[in-house]
């Protein structure tokens, strides 16, 4: 199975809205995230690789640790960045797999407005039985989406179009 993309050029902005609207359609943060860079990108991998991520959102099982947009994001690099073969901690493969999930991590850390990554953190005033923190984690899901379409584009060569159209802001969704 070719785990690379198949597109030669992405929208990034589609690919946020993308993950954005499958969160809305029902899948958790992370499960929204892997769908939105396997559509995009065109991944001729199976459907079923969302599965693998089910059990990461709500920060891992509802434990409220590393948020599962990010989680979900860094699924998606190591489906396509990953490796399957014993060679070590020093495998060069590996360790630019890790620093593209660091990536993700530090700037999703820096760019949603609450300057952390625990998901117990970014939803404290929230009630999340009621789903008050609905609104907030389509957006953070949309966020890593289109970081992570960024690292991917950037790294396989991809042209991003549509370039006048950024990444949507926090103050644009709660607008919304």
């Amino acid at each position: 199975m070719d785990f690379k993309p198949r597109v030669t050029e992405v929208d990034l902005h589609k690919v946020q809205m993308d993950a954005e609207q499958a969160y809305k359609d029902g899948f958790f943060c992370c499960e929204a995230v892997l769908e939105s860079i396997m559509l995009n990108f065109n991944l001729d991998v199976p459907h079923e690789l969302i599965r693998m991520t089910s059990a990461m959102s709500i920060g891992a099982g509802r434990s409220g640790c590393m948020c599962g947009a990010v989680n979900g994001g860094i699924a998606a690099l190591g489906l396509l960045f990953g490796r399957d073969e014993k060679r070590g901690p020093k495998d060069p493969e590996v360790n630019k797999c890790m620093g593209f999930s660091k990536e993700l991590r530090d700037w999703f850390e820096a760019n949603n407005g609450k300057k952390a990554t625990c998901c117990r953190v970014l939803t404290r005033e929230f009630n999340m039985a009621e789903g008050e923190h609905k609104k907030q984690c389509i957006y953070f899901t949309g966020l890593c989406a289109w970081k992570v379409g960024e690292i991917v584009a950037r790294e396989f060569g991809i042209k991003t179009i549509n370039p006048n159209v950024t990444l949507k802001t926090r103050e644009e969704l709660y607008a919304a």
